[in-house]
């Protein structure tokens, strides 16, 4: 593996300095930069425009234990079943301690959560959670709190902005920080940010398989880079299906909120049978793996492409409130959710795996940290539970930005310095060509061989063929941001398949038909380097 993706002379790149650099404008790196102390120089890069993230596209809302009948123990207890043994209790007591204190934030910033009659935050349930406990904004949750902390940051005048800019690589020496090397749409060239403290919130890499929840910016650009640079990767096996996205012709990538079913909807095959009560006691709200199988074996049973999601039973008036966009939606493509029932398949969600950090978000490299989606310290485990990941962009990103401001304002400040000498060349003749055909390639490889049940042929074979293809591309010149998200996407695929192979039990969001039981012995974290 090479330690760069594209070769540079450090001596001609333009330079800034800054106390902190985030990559990505999620919830997890824009409330980093928010959090940051005022008298902290940060800049905040990000691949396409500022509103661009999978945050922007969470729906059902955010975990917090505010109920008098629950507790921060109580959403311990939850976050832990659904992490199927290998979650982190350390980051996890953190995740919900912290919950609440983070979430005040929020209103403080204005966001617009749903109010009860006494005007306290509606409480409403999603999968695998006993309690009441997900704060939301109707069914566009993750909008509503990026758009309200993006328009507080453009008002921070520490704090500068820059779109469309590619993270290629972290420049380190001795396992230090140095800075970021970079590549500017706008100005077609490469540019060089100079600081001790790198933030990576660049998301995950949803877009390694065909069908998937996530937008077309999450490429796992940051862990890959992360990876390039020795860092320790962790849980990349664990690929959560979400259960219910639309199965329609013309979309199959807009997500039905897990929020429908814990209003009280009901999944239904193709011959309108009720299943979910056969496979779980918590029927449609178990964890997401079983609902994501239960879904993927009733359309193996009954030859179907998908099943039915149905809330046509709940009052009009009421669901027209409560789920506004996926009403609005759903009537785009002739589906009157009140009326009809909903076509639904799973699809690939979210990366419970990433760059493996500490319950502070510190990696092996001082002064690089990570958090929310290209992170794993943890709290997921085998299965996130859901609505626990714009809370633990939050928690996380709060923890960072409280670490690096003290780094930055009780340390010694000076401006970093590049490595002068830092040359590294890369010559070939012949470009990477048809590099939308390899994604495209790439990504139904993934979804046909390493999706939501897997086995020894079809992993092996997949990686065979994903080897097939690195050899293909090597030593040929990358050279525009889509090569670059193609060698990121292939990294990272070799490396989930390897991590799918040596788990030899079903665990969470990783079932082995050739391995189905839980090995509760011998089981371990998976970590890669």
């Amino acid at each position: 593996m090479d330690r760069y993706l594209v070769g540079f002379n450090i001596n001609d790149i333009p330079y800034e300095h800054y106390d902190v650099i985030i990559i990505g404008s999620g919830i997890a790196g824009v409330y980093t930069a928010l959090q940051t102390d005022k008298n902290v120089k940060v800049a905040v890069i990000t691949k396409e425009t500022l509103d661009i993230s999978n945050s922007v596209l969470a729906q059902g809302g955010i975990a917090v234990s505010l109920d008098k009948d629950d507790s921060p123990e109580c959403h311990f207890k939850d976050t832990i079943y659904a992490g199927a043994g290998l979650c982190n209790e350390e980051t996890v007591w953190a995740l919900v301690s912290e919950a609440a204190e983070n979430i005040d934030i929020l209103c403080r910033y204005g966001v617009n959560f749903d109010r009860a009659e006494n005007n306290k935050l509606a409480l409403s349930r999603e999968g695998a959670h006993s309690k009441n406990r997900i704060v939301h904004t109707g069914d566009a949750t993750g909008k509503e709190v990026c758009d309200t902390l993006i328009h507080a940051l453009l008002k921070h005048e520490n704090v500068k902005i820059y779109e469309r800019t590619f993270a290629i690589d972290i420049i380190a020496e001795n396992r230090k920080c140095i800075g970021l090397l970079t590549f500017m749409e706008d100005l077609n060239g490469f540019k060089l940010f100079l600081s001790e403290s790198v933030v990576c919130a660049s998301g995950g890499y949803g877009q390694l398989y065909y069908n998937t929840t996530n937008p077309p910016v999450a490429t796992g650009d940051g862990i890959a880079l992360a990876y390039r640079a020795g860092l320790r990767l962790m849980d990349l096996e664990f690929i959560q299906f979400h259960p219910t996205v639309l199965c329609h012709p013309e979309n199959r990538s807009f997500l039905i909120s897990e929020a429908v079913r814990g209003e009280g909807a009901v999944l239904l095959n193709a011959k309108g049978e009720r299943f979910m009560p056969s496979y779980h006691p918590m029927a449609e709200l178990a964890p997401r793996d079983v609902v994501s199988r239960a879904i993927f074996q009733e359309i193996q049973k009954t030859r179907s492409s998908h099943v039915f999601l149905d809330i046509s039973h709940k009052d009009r008036e009421y669901v027209e409130n409560r789920f506004p966009t996926i009403y609005r939606t759903c009537m785009q493509y002739g589906i009157d959710i009140t009326k009809d029932k909903i076509p639904v398949a799973p699809a690939a969600h979210y990366s419970m795996g990433g760059i493996m950090t500490d319950a502070y978000g510190r990696t092996g490299i001082d002064g690089f940290y990570a958090c929310g989606e290209a992170a794993c310290n943890g709290i997921h485990g085998a299965n996130r539970l859901a609505s626990n990941s714009l809370l633990e962009g939050l928690v996380f990103g709060r923890r960072i930005a409280i670490e690096v401001s003290n780094r930055v304002l009780n340390g010694t400040k000076h401006k970093t310095v590049a490595p002068e000498l830092l040359n590294v060349e890369k010559v070939s003749s012949e470009p990477l060509e048809n590099v939308n055909v390899l994604k495209l390639k790439l990504r139904k490889l993934m979804t046909e061989k390493v999706g939501i049940v897997r086995d020894e042929e079809n992993l092996q074979e997949a990686m065979k063929r994903v080897l097939e293809m690195k050899q293909e591309i090597s030593g040929k010149a990358y050279t525009t941001i889509e090569q670059w998200e193609f060698v990121n996407m292939l990294t990272l695929a070799e490396l989930v398949i390897k991590s799918a192979l040596m788990r030899k039990e079903s665990r969470g969001a990783h079932y082995r038909s050739d391995y189905p039981q839980t090995d509760d012995i011998n089981f371990k974290v998976n970590t890669i380097i």
